[in-house]
Formats: structure tokens, sequence, C-alpha cells
């Protein structure tokens, strides 16, 4: 196990704030499109990380989970949507949980693209030997994409979980016959508990190995293409 390195908080606390922030954005805009302007007067539909910060999802989670060497997870303030502002709330409203996970999605495949830039830049350049770990500036931003990848990943993956009050609940809802939605629905009202039984199981059980797995099958891609574009540049 890793020791406790400051410069790696810093890293991924920078990465994570981005991403929370920029997936919450995310929401806000698409209810924007579809009508509700909530997010816009309120102004949440900035990148400015200040409107939305979480004391304990966007620092104090993050900051426990680096002392532990845990999965880099944590959160900002929701953007309010006012679901009766919708063109078409039945429509819409999956859409907008859905940007949310999307958006972590899209973070990620940039970041992967640009640190495939970076390292290759950095290897043909000679700033970095190939097949070593690049230091200086070069290593801080090295760290900071990957940081990048792994975590909006993390945030898409976990989000899309259908479990009340995550985005993934809101889009099987969509889906669900009227009977089994109204049993759904009833669940919202549980949701700080259903997601701390949930990472207490990912933590006990072997679904957390499972989630990890599909972390692993996600993830892969998009390191694969970062170093794919650093071995055309070099």
């Amino acid at each position: 196990m890793r020791g406790f390195d400051p410069g790696d908080v810093l890293v991924n606390i920078v990465a994570l704030v981005f991403s929370v922030v920029f997936h919450e954005v995310a929401h806000g805009w698409m209810a924007l499109r579809h009508g509700d302007e909530t997010a816009l007067r309120l102004g949440r539909l900035t990148l400015n990380p200040v409107p939305h910060i979480d004391p304990i999802g966007s620092v104090l989670v993050p900051l426990m989970l680096s002392f532990s060497n845990s999965i880099m997870f944590g959160w900002a303030k929701p953007v309010p949507v006012d679901v009766r502002r919708l063109r078409d709330p039945w429509n819409d409203y999956p859409k907008v949980a859905a940007a949310g996970p999307g958006a972590n999605l899209l973070l990620a495949l940039i970041c992967a693209v640009v640190l495939g830039v970076v390292y290759g830049v950095g290897v043909k350049t000679g700033a970095v030997l190939p097949g070593r770990s690049p230091s200086g500036p070069l290593e801080f931003l090295v760290n900071l994409f990957q940081a990048g990848i792994a975590i909006n990943v993390v945030l898409a993956v976990f989000n899309l979980i259908p479990l009340p009050p995550l985005d993934g609940s809101w889009i099987l809802s969509r889906f669900l016959p009227a009977d089994l939605r109204r049993r759904y629905e009833e669940l919202r009202r549980f949701g700080f508990v259903l997601v701390i039984g949930f990472l207490l199981l990912m933590r006990y059980t072997p679904l957390g190995g499972a989630f990890s797995g599909v972390l692993m099958t996600v993830l892969d891609p998009f390191f694969s293409l970062a170093t794919g574009i650093a071995r055309l540049i070099v």
C-alpha cells in the first residue's frame, strides 16, 4: 500500500471537484435545454466550483478516502431541477438524470486524449524516457489526467446504479410498469440509508469485487486510447 502523499491528494481533489461540478452543471444544462431555467436563475450553470461545493461531499469525504487509500469519490450540491417546468417531464427528466453520468464519461474521454498527447509529446521531446514515469511539471499533468479518467469513470458508473436517489434510479423509473414504479418510488424516502447500505455491501461482500470488475472493464478503453494516441505521436 502506498503511503500518504500530499501531492496525490491535491491531484485527486482537484480532479474530483472539477468532475462533480461538471456532473452537476450537465444536469442543469440538460434541464435548461428542456425548458427549466431554475439552475440558470440560481447561478448554478457555471464551472466556478464555489456555488457547487458541498463541505462534506467535496472536501471531507475525499480527504478521508485519501488517508485510507480508497477509491476517490465525492459529490457536489445537487443542481435544482423543477420537473414541472420541463416541457415533457415524463421523457425529459430521465434525460436530465442521464446527463450527469454522460458528462463524466465525456470528461474521461477528454482526459484520455489529453493524457495521450501529453505523454506522447513528453517522450518525443525527450522529457520522458520511454517506459518511465515522468517527473516535475509533466508528472503533475500525467497524474492529473490519469486521476481524471479514473474519477470520472467511478462517478459515471456509480451514479448509473438504479438505486434511489442515484441518477440511474430516475432512468429506470421511466421504464417500469406503473404498479412496480409506485413501489420503487417509495424507496426514495430511504435514499441515504440505501446508498450507505450499498457502500457497506461493497466493502464487506463480494459485491465490491464485482463493482471493481465493472470499473476496470469501463476504464480499460480510456487508458488504451491514451496509450494509442501516445504511440501515434512518438
